[in-house]
Formats: structure tokens, C-alpha cells, sequence
């Protein structure tokens, strides 16, 4: 990805990309059953430009998104224009989208790790291999069609290499050269990005903005769907917002903070979004760790105090996940000495850690707590399930009727209880899964990158979730790469540098430029803890 674009790309004049319109959305509107996913809403987006489709999880992005793929179909009434032609709404199609130029790359971008970079994008082209039914595939004419479009789109790689071999980065730009490499024109068409860097490292990501920034430049139409704001204000030309399904405003990026994008997706202001963050001073420990050893934690000494929010930062690779880990029992620590209310936590793994009031809701929610073949209902009752047995069966009313009460208090946005966990969104899945957790009433909470994926709207709800839990008499330790994240909800932050204590930091001296700098060991254990 490190070359420049070459100049296949055409030269579009400033005036010509302002007034063109690659794609025209009039009155789209969708219901499922009795729930309105979008309510009237229109999109214009103009050619030569990044066009940025934010709002909560729920808002109806990806209902919109569908639509314009030709996935969903809308409602009657609305209108689709795209590539010189229009449909209405409740008739677009792949086959439309595609004969108009429009191309999808979605968050995971289904790229096939097995197979080589030519096959796949052998595999997008509508030509395929370029070969009969019968006949062999023409090996040669393949590999030169890859070489011209990676050449094209500045990606140094070898045709023969196996996907895998490859960076998310690279995968990332495959996925988007896969979808564009049969444009007739080379910033023809609306290229629709969902989520492209939610997996990338910050390098990478870099790098991918920077080359959607030189395709903008040079005529592409792009929709660019993140939940990441400071993307959006480094380098959104427009910005459109939805919120429950509505549209609430489009508007000129530049001047917007992220505070100003927060304020509009989630309808009120950061101070309002974010509960404060207090330093916690009185308060007895709850949870004592001297001297601990554990993988990559080396000799770690801290205290986490009643009513606490405690925040983990530091770089990956840094131990943090290996904390958590240890202390809700997944793995023995080499040396060193646990207390929880003053009493040795002895080992005993995961099931002695819940019955001492220990939960964990950990980073990777699809693999390590989600039951994505189940429903909102029996995700919510995984953490107790015995309470529902009577008599050798299931009290399924009992069940129910708690799972409902947990969906209100916990803010989950569902049809029902009995809606498959796998439908639901990134968000809603969190909050299920916390939700799970919190109906113990724990006394340590443990959050491993708890809004990684998750909208702004949702984020703020997690975290009030959080707060409300601590506040009634909990403690939790989370942990975040995100130091702003940190800044805003953490009333203590640790920050972890190669598995040891780099830096304390304590409210109201809890800044994001104090914490990055500790991350990479500038900064001295304790030295910035408030004084009185």
C-alpha cells in the first residue's frame, strides 16, 4: 500500500466534483414487522468526495446501506439514483447496484486467506478466470490482470502470495481493489466503506486514509461508515447522521469536533454522554495485588478501592489482557498474592473467581462470551441458570419475565427476548452481555476493551451502565486502548508499559497526552498521582 496511486485516476475539475451527484437516496423508508428501521431519510452523495454515514448502533446505517447494495429492498415510496439511472426504492437490486457502479466493502472484508492475491480477485471479477467451462484457466492473462490492478491501486505485492501472508492493511486495500478493478472508469461508480480500519493498527489505518483521501481527490465518491470521530474530522468532506432511523442532519465536515459529532449522534453533550470521573481517596481497598508475576506482568503491586472505577492503559502487547485474565482465574499467576476483601483469592479458576464476586466480560465477545445460536433471553440467563430450575424443569415464565425486566434497565434495543442474540447489534450485544454479569451484583467488575466496535450512542450507555453499578457499591478495572476513552470514565488509571507499572494517575490529573506518554515508558511510576 506504501506506493502512489498512478495517474490512471482522471483529473476532475473542483467545480465538476462539487455539483455531481454519484448517488441520490429520496424518502427511504424500511419496516420490519412493527419496527421502523428508516423513517424517511435521503442521502446525497457527490463525486470527489468522502461522505461520512454515522449514527448509533440501531440508527439505521447498516438498514441503508443494504439497500443501496440491493440486499433489503425498501419501502414503496422512495427513490434510488445511482450511475444515470434511478429505481425506486422497493425494485434496487445487486444486479442494480452493480450495473451501477456501486460497491460494497464490508467490515470484515471475506477475503480468502487459503487462496492467492490473483485468485482472489480472480474470484470478484464478474469474468472470473477468464475461461470456459472446460477449457484451463489462462494463467498468464490472470497474473497480468493482477499485476495492472495492483499497479493501479499501489499495492506492491506478489500476485502468488497467499492472502494470509498478507497485513490487515493489505488485506483491507485487496478487499477494495477486489470491488473497484472493473470500473470502466477509475473513480466511477460510489465505493461504500463499512468500518474499514476497525482492525487495522493506527500505521495502517493512517495509511488507508491517506489513499482514500488521493481517490476522493481525484473524482472517487466514497461513504465512509465508522464509528471512529477522529477519522471523521481528519478527513470527512460531509457528514450525514442518523439516530433511530431518522435522518438528523447533513452538513460540511469541516469546523466539527468530536464533541460536536457525539452531541448529534447520541442527542446530548459529552458531559451529559460521559458520567464524571471522581478520585476515589477514603475508600477501603476491595482488592489488593502485591508483587504479582503472570505471563508477561512482572512484579505488580496495586490496590483497587470500593466504588472505584480503575482504568488499564498501555500499548498491546503490554499485559493488560494478561491482568485481567489472572485475576478472574483463566490463568495461575507465577508469583505474588491476591486479596479481595481482605481474604486471599485462591486458585480455583473461573468458577471460584464468580463465587467471590468476580465477573469478566472479556474483549473478544464473539469467540469468549457470546452464544450467537441462542437467544437475547438465554444470553441474558447463561450467568444463572440454575435460578430457573424448578423441580427438574425450566421456569421459562420466570426466565422471561427477568430477561424483559434486564433488557429495559440495561437499555438493550430488541423486538423482544426472544430475538436471536446474532441479530442484534455490536452495542446491544455488549450490553446483553454485561447486562448477564451485572444481575449478580458483582463486587469486581472486569472490562477488557468493553466498547471496542460499539457506536458513540452505545459507548456512553456501557459506560453509565458501569458507573451506575459502581456507585451502587461495586469496583471495576478496565481496560482500554483508547486514552480519551480513559480520560473521560476512569476515576485511576495504571498504565502498563513490558508488563510493568509505568505510570499512576489519578482525577482530575488523568489526561489522554499523560496516558499515551506513560504507554511508552516516558513517565515514572506514581509521579503523576494528585497530591493533597
Amino acid at each position: 500500500m506504501g506506493r502512489q496511486l498512478t495517474s490512471t485516476f482522471h483529473e476532475v475539475g473542483q467545480v465538476e466534483r462539487e455539483q455531481a451527484l454519484a448517488l441520490n437516496l429520496t424518502n427511504v423508508s424500511k419496516t420490519f414487522g412493527v419496527t421502523k428501521a428508516l423513517d424517511g431519510v435521503s442521502l446525497q452523495v457527490r463525486k470527489g468526495s468522502i461522505h461520512a454515514l454515522l449514527g448509533a448502533n440501531g440508527s439505521g446505517k447498516s438498514t441503508l446501506v443494504k439497500i443501496i447494495a440491493g440486499v433489503e429492498s425498501a419501502d414503496h415510496g422512495s427513490q434510488v439514483e445511482a450511475g444515470g439511472r434511478t429505481v425506486a426504492g422497493h425494485h434496487t437490486s445487486p444486479a442494480f447496484a452493480r450495473e451501477t457502479g456501486i460497491h460494497v466493502v464490508h467490515q470484515d472484508p471475506a477475503v480468502f486467506g487459503h487462496l492467492s492475491v490473483a485468485d482472489n480477485l480472480a474470484i470478484g471479477r464478474a469474468a472470473g478466470y477468464d475461461a470456459g467451462l472446460v477449457a484451463p484457466i489462462r494463467e498468464r492473462r490472470v497474473h497480468r490482470h493482477t499485476r495492472a490492478v495492483l499497479d493501479r491501486f499501489g499495492l506492491d505485492i506478489d500476485p502468488k502470495t497467499p492472502v494470509a501472508a498478507l497485513g490487515p492493511g493489505a488485506r483491507a486495500m485487496l478487499a477494495i481493489a477486489r470491488v473497484l478493478q472493473d470500473q470502466e472508469q477509475d473513480t466511477g461508480g460510489v465505493l461504500i466503506l463499512d468500518e474499514p480500519t476497525a482492525s487495522l493498527p493506527s500505521a495502517e489505518a493512517d495509511q488507508l486514509i491517506a489513499t482514500l483521501q488521493r481517490w476522493a481527490a481525484a473524482g472517487q465518491a466514497i461513504v465512509y461508515v465508522t464509528h471512529r470521530l477522529d477519522e471523521v474530522t481528519r478527513m470527512a468532506d460531509t457528514v450525514t447522521v442518523l439516530r433511530d432511523g431518522a435522518h438528523v442532519t447533513t452538513r460540511q465536515a469541516a469546523g466539527l469536533t468530536e464533541e460536536d459529532l457525539v452531541e448529534l449522534i447520541v442527542g446530548r453533550s459529552v458531559a451529559e454522554a460521559f458520567p464524571p470521573s471522581r478520585p476515589i481517596v477514603d475508600a477501603e481497598p476491595l482488592l489488593e495485588v502485591r508483587g504479582l508475576c503472570s505471563g508477561r506482568i512482572q512484579d505488580l503491586s496495586f490496590d483497587v478501592r470500593r466504588g472505584e472505577i480503575l482504568g488499564i492503559g498501555g500499548l498491546l502487547g503490554s499485559g493488560r489482557t494478561t491482568l485481567l485474565s489472572t485475576l478472574f482465574g483463566v490463568r495461575q499467576p507465577a508469583a505474588g498474592e491476591i486479596r479481595l476483601d481482605g481474604e486471599p483469592l485462591a486458585a480455583g479458576g473461573i468458577r471460584a473467581a464468580i463465587r467471590r464476586g468476580i465477573v469478566m466480560v472479556p474483549e473478544d465477545r464473539s469467540r469468549e462470551a457470546a452464544l450467537p445460536g441462542l437467544t437475547t433471553r438465554e444470553n441474558l440467563s447463561a450467568s444463572r441458570v440454575s435460578r430457573y430450575w424448578r423441580r427438574g424443569r425450566l421456569d421459562h415464565r420466570l426466565e422471561a419475565r427477568e430477561a424483559r425486566g434486564s433488557i429495559a434497565e440495561f437499555l438493550v434495543r430488541v423486538a423482544s427476548d426472544a430475538q436471536p442474540f446474532h441479530t442484534l447489534s455490536g452495542g446491544n450485544q455488549q450490553k446483553v452481555i454485561l447486562a448477564r454479569w451485572l444481575r449478580l451484583t458483582p463486587g469486581l467488575i472486569l472490562l477488557d476493551e468493553p466498547t471496542q466496535g460499539v457506536d458513540a450512542g452505545a459507548r456512553a450507555e456501557i459506560y453509565r451502565l458501569v458507573r451506575t453499578a459502581v456507585d451502587a457499591g461495586a469496583s471495576a478495572i478496565v481496560v482500554s486502548s483508547d486514552p480519551e476513552e480513559l480520560a473521560k470514565m476512569a476515576d485511576r488509571v495504571l498504565v502498563i508499559s513490558r508488563g510493568k507499572l509505568s505510570a499512576e494517575l489519578t482525577a482530575p490529573a488523568v489526561t489522554a497526552h499523560r496516558i499515551v506518554e506513560a504507554s511508552f515508558g516516558s513517565a515514572h511510576p506514581h509521579e503523576e498521582r494528585e497530591r493533597p
